[in-house]
C-alpha cells in the first residue's frame, strides 16, 4: 500500500505540568512513500508489542509514521537493510534486563525473528516504566526501504508476543492513565506543518468537531467493528448486507474484497496498477462521486478529495484511488480495512472499555486546522468512557 509521501518528526514538548502533554509535530516529504507490509490477518497472538510509557493520569502525545515498522537490534548481523536504521543497543542501558524467550512473526509479506527483553523506556520526555518489547534479531530484506525503526502495538493482548504485557495496559496498571483509551488525528493536509498526534489516555476535541459516534468492538483483536453498507454516489451499494471491518493506522489506504473494490474502482473511473492498487485521470476529480459508510447507523462521507491521493513528481500529477483489492481469507476475513485515507478525515477514538461497558471506537471529523493550546499553557482532555 502507497502510504501520502510525508514523514511526521518530533517538533515540540509542552511542559509537563500542562494537562494535556503535547509533541508537536512537522511534516518533512521523502519522496515516493513505502507500503505496509506488517499485515497479518489470521490467527491472533503473533503481533510484537513494543511498549511506551506517558505520564501518570494525563493524555500524551506522541508523533506518527505511516511506514513500515521494523525494531531491528544491535546484536542483528548487520546486512543492507539494518544499515538505514538506528538500532537498540542494550550494552549501553544500565537498566536493560534479558530476558532471552524467542519469538518469531509472519505478516501479510515479511517476516522476522527476535528476542524478547526488558527495559525502561521513556515517552515524551517523561521517565520510563518497566517494559518487556521485542528485539529484531533477524528481517527479510523487505525492510530495507522502511524508514521507521519500531512499532508501538496498540492492539488488544490477545495480539500479543507470548503473552507479553501490552503498553496500554501496562501503563493503565502502573497508574500512569486512568482509563486504556487512546485516539488518533492524522493531518492530511500536505500544506501543513501540524503532522498529527497520537492521545494516550483520551482524546483532544480541538482535533474534531462534535458528534462523535461511538460503534462497539465485536471482535476484541484488532479494532474491528461491523459496517452496515458502503455507498458510491446513489447507483452503487456495496457490503449490502453488513460486513466486518477494521480501524487500521498501520494501512495507508482503504482495502477491501477484491470484486467489490473492483466495482467502486470501475464506478469512478480508476484503472488497474499494482498489487490491487488503482490509479484515476485526474481530469476525473472534479466529477467524482462521494463515497460513504454507515457505521453505528450514521453516514461518514468522503470525498473525491479525501479518497484521491495525488502525487506529483518532476511536475507530472497522478492521481491514485485510496481503495485497494485485498481477500483477507478466512477465518479473519472476509473484512474491510479502513485505514489512513478514512483516519485522515476523521478521528478515531480507540476505548478498550471497562467493568461498565464493552470495547468500542468513537469517530468525529477531523477539523482541518485544529485550535492549539498555548506554548505554556493548559489543554483540555476528554476521555471517552
Amino acid at each position: 500500500m502507497s502510504p501520502p509521501p510525508l514523514l511526521l518528526l518530533l517538533l515540540l514538548l509542552n511542559p509537563a505540568g500542562a494537562s494535556l502533554i503535547r509533541i508537536r509535530l512537522r511534516r518533512a516529504h521523502t519522496g515516493q512513500g513505502t507500503w505496509n507490509p506488517l499485515r497479518q490477518w489470521g490467527e491472533p497472538a503473533v503481533t510484537p508489542r513494543l511498549g511506551d510509557p506517558p505520564p501518570g493520569h494525563k493524555p500524551v502525545f506522541v508523533p506518527l509514521s505511516n511506514y513500515m515498522n521494523v525494531s531491528p537490534s544491535s546484536t542483528q548481523t548487520p546486512t543492507t537493510h539494518t544499515w538505514f536504521h538506528r538500532r537498540f543497543n542494550s550494552r549501553a542501558s544500565s537498566s536493560f534486563k534479558p530476558n532471552g524467550t524467542k519469538f518469531a512473526i509472519q505478516y501479510g509479506t515479511g517476516h522476522l525473528q527476535g528476542v524478547l527483553s526488558e527495559d525502561k523506556l521513556t515517552l515524551g520526555g517523561v521517565p520510563g516504566v518497566s517494559v518487556t518489547f521485542g528485539e529484531a534479531v533477524w528481517e527479510s530484506m523487505l525492510y530495507t526501504a522502511a524508514l521507521s525503526d519500531g512499532i508501538l502495538g496498540l492492539g488488544f493482548p490477545i495480539l500479543a508476543v507470548g503473552g507479553v504485557r501490552p503498553p496500554l495496559d501496562v501503563l493503565v496498571d502502573q497508574g500512569l492513565l486512568d482509563k486504556p483509551v487512546f485516539s488518533f488525528y492524522l493531518n492530511r493536509d500536505p500544506e501543513a506543518a501540524d503532522g498529527g498526534e497520537l492521545v494516550l489516555g483520551g482524546s483532544d476535541p480541538a482535533h474534531y468537531i462534535p458528534p462523535m459516534t461511538f460503534v462497539p468492538v465485536t471482535v476484541p483483536a484488532y479494532w474491528q467493528i461491523q459496517m452496515e453498507r458502503v455507498k458510491v454516489g446513489t447507483g452503487l451499494t456495496l457490503c449490502a448486507r453488513r460486513c466486518a471491518a477494521i480501524l487500521d493506522t498501520g494501512t495507508s489506504l482503504i482495502t477491501g474484497p477484491k470484486e467489490e473494490i473492483r466495482a467502486l474502482q470501475k464506478a469512478i473511473g480508476g484503472f488497474p496498477f499494482l498489487a490491487g492498487q488503482y490509479f484515476i485521470p485526474c481530469s476525473l476529480l472534479p466529477e467524482l462521486p462521494p463515497v460513504s459508510f454507515l457505521l453505528g447507523e450514521v453516514w461518514f462521507n468522503l470525498t473525491a478529495e479525501e479518497y484521491v491521493i495525488q502525487i506529483s513528481r518532476s511536475g507530472v500529477r497522478l492521481c491514485m484511488s485510496g481503495f485497494q483489492a485485498l481477500d483477507v481469507p478466512p477465518p479473519a476475513g472476509p473484512l474491510w480495512i479502513l485505514g489512513d485515507v478514512f483516519l485522515g478525515t476523521y478521528v478515531a477514538v480507540f476505548d478498550r472499555g471497562d467493568a461498565k461497558g464493552g470495547a468500542r471506537v468513537g469517530l468525529a471529523r477531523a477539523r482541518r486546522s485544529p485550535a492549539r493550546a498555548p506554548e505554556s499553557g493548559l489543554a483540555q482532555a476528554q476521555s471517552s468512557g
